[in-house]
């Protein structure tokens, strides 16, 4: 499916995106209805987790999910969302259908059923996801060893950085000091992505931390 734009300006705000994100996952046929049970916004993208249930007591049936004790199953979409001159407008994707984005949190992931191909697009995606939230979230002043080195824009490659921050305006901006030359680059989250810690300013006072933290580098 393509993008859907609104030209009525209903949609204008956090809020609204998200009434408007509960509506299309809110809908019903003669023997089935689907109701949104939580949906999440990470960047400009949200991620909704639905459930769908029997009208009429007839057992469901589906090929991706297992279905629940209750007759039911919960499946996890993507909705894909920008403005476009001042119009909102979205892209959706079921799981199965194999979306490129994959920040859905992990809360939200443990909601869906359990799938029945190990090998389907959602369970590739959700692992995705999974991979994704176990990206660490380093501390300022911690030294951090990627699993890859990353060549700079002057042709030089480095593998280990000490996390710190850089301002513009009022805003405080993370950066990472390169530590052969000490110079400051930006990094993104997924190339922190099998990254270890080498040392944290956490440890400086617990000689049993620094102990770890040392034998990290092993």
């Amino acid at each position: 499916m393509g993008w859907l734009f609104y030209t009525d300006a209903r949609v204008k705000s956090y809020a609204d995106e998200k009434a408007e994100i509960t509506r299309l996952c809110t809908f019903a046929t003669e023997t089935q209805q689907t109701t949104l049970v939580k949906a999440s916004k990470v960047g400009s993208t949200w991620y909704a987790a639905a459930r769908v249930s029997s009208l009429d007591g007839t057992p469901i049936e589906d090929a991706t999910y297992v279905i629940g004790k209750d007759g039911s199953f919960t499946f996890g979409a993507v909705f894909l969302t920008k403005y476009d001159d001042g119009c909102w407008g979205y892209k959706d994707m079921e799981e199965s259908a194999g979306p490129v984005q994959s920040q859905a949190p992990l809360g939200l992931l443990a909601l869906l059923s359990e799938l029945k191909d190990p090998g389907s697009y959602a369970h590739a995606w959700r692992q995705r996801c999974r991979d994704w939230a176990a990206i660490p979230d380093y501390a300022e002043g911690d030294r951090v060893q990627l699993a890859n080195a990353v060549t700079l824009t002057d042709g030089s490659s480095c593998e280990v950085f000490t996390v710190t921050h850089y301002r513009r305006g009022r805003q405080k901006r993370r950066c990472y000091r390169n530590a052969e030359t000490g110079v400051l680059v930006r990094l993104s989250r997924q190339t922190l992505a099998g990254s270890k810690l080498i040392s944290s300013v956490k440890a400086g006072a617990s000689p049993v931390l620094t102990e770890f933290f040392e034998s990290l580098q092993d």
